[in-house]
């Protein structure tokens, strides 16, 4: 530790503790631990922090009014006391972004609503970009954020010394300015939010605690506390770092993967001259820390790369007092705010303060109802943006749980995303210590996360990564990326990071080359995979209702159908095989599996125009189009093994097959295929090069490009509804609603022009697009394309609203006659818009869907 640092831990003021004027304890009426507790209600919140007031404020807006919130000591006692009380929109993903616009405004209009004071100062904060790819970050973040209509500025170092007198501009290229930024009193929010759900009949109810869930039946049915029980028909977990242990307590236990951190700020006294409060607040991610202004102070703290994990054993204290300081700990963010604002060296520093914070696995907070209990709520694990997101959040829980569904797309947020496997405690550790200080590393495209890996792994893992594999990890299973060749400098490749050609650029390309050529092997154990049964038409009826298609289909036919909600949006994406009349195979997203019963196969994707000649010679069967037609299904002999199940059909567009194999059997058919492939040009292939194929075919991936918002009429896919059959699916009714009214956005496939792939930035996903100038929509997925030798783009356009500003139907005229551009980290490239993909393989199949789809369009 430095003598500047000694100096100002010296001069720390040991008077005066607390860090927020705390409100007075919120009651009803009298000492709320004295109000009798209900016997029922509809709903029971529990957790009186920012987060369970603002699902308790924006329930009774939406007209609940039978909602009792609990809390085991007093209301905002927690971690919302200590809470940096900072609320910025400089988030990594849209969703948050739109929490955090939402939260802003709500903060701001609260005291008018309540008449409490919530100290509400609009000071604008500036992002610093100390490198060019920091800069290049906040370029493409500034790009998301004006789709979104917030306000927000790339500015040059000499502008953000005159918005800001500290900082030190000698080592900035840039930075972004978000001028619409707030900074607020924490506990004054939270007791606004009490208050004001309180006039609209919310039941609050301080010092009494949770201690289960009762579930009967897979539902909800009461709350037990430390007072007595409350029958129920929701319970709402907003119980912050405590969530996890709530989760497992109960009998039937619920997953909520979080894990507690100490997180540091510190306090100065008044400055010489005192910072005036719209003081812009400052976020330099590259020197791991922030600060806002504070009483005349200021407030700094940071995520350090060395985070401390806390809770892991023991009881959950009542309410959460600050923690131990650790000055050593602390050391290198109060040496990057000295670099930042060296003017602090006289400072006086009041407090340094310990509070913990709630991370989960992946960095995005947990949001739905949990997917083993009906009725069981959850919002927590807000990654020290609790206060950012508070507002936005209970409003979106809010209309899931009154409508069925948010008005937003919070499926990056949805706990379903997450199953018990990561709800390990000693996961959960070794992972909150990488996240923690993720927060504010520079990610590019296409990073991964280096613990807890190696969790979920195929039965070929080991044989693959002997072989060069590079891995990724999706929902716990580990992925190839791509395969090195030997010879390549695999540590250097591992290490490479960059918002421009990557250096896996030729590896993917070569991977790319031979499934078009010969024949590649893609390991695609990790789609799941699941069968339904029944003795009599049940299997079919059922699957009937859930999917748009037709599934109604001879034995050994494959149907590629959406399962979709009621307003005809994607819920899932899968392909069907009959196996017998009776019997079905599917692969669905983890919120389908209830219905299903989950199969235990290895899966590998065969594909180009040599794959039916390595089958061939393994099977001793003719696997020519003739004799295996295109979505068919076999089961069959491949090598020594027995009962495969062989469909001919990929995920690329490409000719080959999909093989579905009993694990036991995965290491043996793999052999067998490498070994007969060798003559045929054979070799592994990864993810990316699946990405690169599907993309340039025109492949609309779920989760992605799909999303619980994305009709198939939107997507070019009302061939693949059966609006001629007289079965009731889910979303029937909205689809038919749709297609009178016309669509009013479309999925299109953009191929940039006069973009330098070896020099210009690469688009990603996310960046707006562009037609005559105007904004008409973004790209949801993009990749290179080896073939046209040029990046494509899918994504959404949409038209201008109407003159009531109302959205207008789309023709395939307004597509055609555009003139598009890509928007790069603000940058435009002219790009090339398609209703269709620009291949020449399958023309003449392409020209009759081209020919069905759009009569269908213009006939509206």
């Amino acid at each position: 530790m430095g003598s500047l640092e000694r100096k100002l831990i010296h001069a720390v003021s040991r008077k005066g503790r607390g860090l927020w004027t705390s409100p007075r304890c919120f009651t009803v009426s009298g000492d709320s631990q004295l109000l009798p507790l209900p016997s029922q209600a509809r709903v029971v919140i529990c957790g009186g922090g920012i987060v369970g007031t603002s699902v308790a404020y924006h329930l009774a807006r939406l007209g609940w009014t039978d909602i009792v919130l609990l809390e085991q000591g007093r209301l905002g006692a927690g971690t919302t006391r200590l809470c940096a009380g900072i609320v910025s929109v400089a988030k990594p993903i849209s969703i948050e972004c739109q929490m955090a616009n939402y939260s802003s405004s709500l903060y701001q209009q609260l005291e008018e609503e309540t008449g409490v004071k919530t100290g509400c100062v609009k000071t604008g904060s500036l992002c610093l970009a100390q490198n060019q790819d920091r800069f290049i970050s906040l370029k493409r973040l500034a790009s998301r954020l004006k789709v979104m209509g917030i306000n927000c500025n790339i500015i040059k170092p000499k502008e953000v010394a005159k918005l800001h007198p500290l900082v030190n501009i000698h080592d900035l290229v840039g930075a972004l300015h978000l001028p619409e930024d707030a900074v607020v009193s924490p506990p004054d929010v939270n007791h606004a939010l009490a208050v004001a759900s309180a006039g609209q009949g919310v039941q609050i109810l301080e010092r009494t605690s949770v201690q289960q869930v009762l579930v009967e039946k897979g539902c909800v049915t009461a709350v037990e506390t430390d007072r007595g029980s409350i029958k129920c028909e929701y319970f709402v977990s907003c119980a912050g770092q405590w969530a996890y242990e709530l989760g497992q307590a109960s009998e039937t236990k619920v997953s909520v993967p979080l894990h507690g951190c100490e997180h540091f700020y510190l306090l100065t006294k008044p400055l010489q001259e005192p910072l005036p409060p719209n003081t812009p607040v400052v976020i330099d991610m590259d020197g791991r820390i922030y600060a806002r202004p504070w009483q005349g102070g200021l407030l700094s703290g940071g995520f350090e790369k060395n985070p401390k994990p806390i809770f892991t054993e023991g009881r959950n204290q009542l309410e959460i007092q600050n923690m131990q300081e650790d000055w050593d700990h602390f050391e290198p963010m109060l040496s990057a705010l000295l670099r930042r604002m060296p003017s602090l060296e006289s400072a006086e520093i009041h407090q340094l303060v310990n509070c913990p914070e709630s991370f989960t696995p992946d960095m995005r907070c947990l949001m739905g109802e949990t997917p083993g209990v009906s009725g069981y709520y959850v919002l927590a694990g807000m990654n020290s943006s609790g206060l950012a997101f508070a507002g936005g959040a209970g409003k979106y829980l809010a209309e899931w749980m009154t409508y069925g569904y948010p008005t937003a797309n919070v499926w990056p947020l949805d706990i379903k995303r997450f199953g018990n496997l990561q709800s390990s405690r000693t996961f959960l550790r070794h992972r909150v210590m990488e996240v923690m200080p993720l927060l504010y590393e520079l990610k590019v495209p296409r990073w991964d996360f280096q613990t807890g890996r190696q969790l979920r792994t195929s039965p070929l893992y080991d044989r693959l990564d002997t072989q060069g594999a590079r891995w990724m990890e999706k929902h716990g299973f580990e992925r190839p990326k791509y395969f090195v060749p030997p010879g390549k400098d695999l540590l250097s490749l591992d290490q490479s990071k960059t918002f421009y050609k990557p250096d896996w650029f030729d590896i993917v390309g070569a991977e790319v080359k031979c499934c078009k050529e010969a024949v590649c092997v893609i390991d695609m154990s990790s789609f799941t995979k699941f069968e339904l049964t029944s003795t009599g038409d049940q299997a079919l009826e059922l699957l009937q209702h859930l999917c748009a298609n037709d599934l109604d289909v001879p034995v050994g036919h494959i149907v590629h159908t959406g399962m979709l909600n009621e307003r005809g949006g994607y819920e899932n994406d899968c392909s069907v095989v009959r196996l017998s009349k009776n019997r079905f195979e599917t692969s669905v997203q983890w919120h389908c599996r209830y219905c299903l019963q989950l199969l235990f196969f290895s899966a590998l994707n065969l594909i180009g125009p040599r794959a039916m000649d390595v089958l061939a010679e393994l099977s001793y069967v003719s696997m020519t189009p003739d004799h295996f037609p295109s979505m068919f299904c076999k089961e069959m002999s491949v090598g020594y093994a027995n009962g495969i199940r062989v469909m001919s059909m990929t995920h690329t567009g490409e000719p080959g097959f999909m093989l579905y194999i009993p694990i036991e059997y995965a290491l043996h058919v793999y052999n067998e295929v490498m070994s007969v492939g060798q003559k045929y040009g054979i070799r592994n292939a990864g993810y990316y090069a699946l990405r690169s194929l599907r993309i340039e075919k025109f492949f609309a991936f779920w989760g992605q490009d799909l999303d619980a918002f994305t009709t198939p009429l939107e997507c070019g896919r009302e061939f693949r509804v059966k609006f001629d059959k007289d079965t009731d699916f889910i979303g029937r009714e909205a689809l038919l609603q749709q297609r009178q009214d016309g669509v009013t956005r479309r999925f299109v496939m953009l191929v940039l022009e006069d973009h330098d792939t070896e020099l210009d930035l690469w688009p990603w996903w996310g960046e707006p697009v562009y037609r005559n100038g105007q904004l008409a929509g973004t790209t949801t997925s993009s990749a290179y394309s080896y073939t046209l030798e040029r990046h494509v783009c899918l994504g959404f356009v949409s038209p201008p609203l109407g003159p009531e500003g109302l959205p207008t139907p789309i023709t395939p005229d307004f597509i055609n006659r555009g003139d598009y551009e890509v928007d790069i980290a603000g940058q435009r490239y002219p790009a090339k818009a398609k209703l269709y993909p620009f291949s020449s393989l399958f023309t003449q199949q392409k020209r009759r869907k081209d020919d069905m789809e759009l009569s269908n369009l213009q006939g509206k």
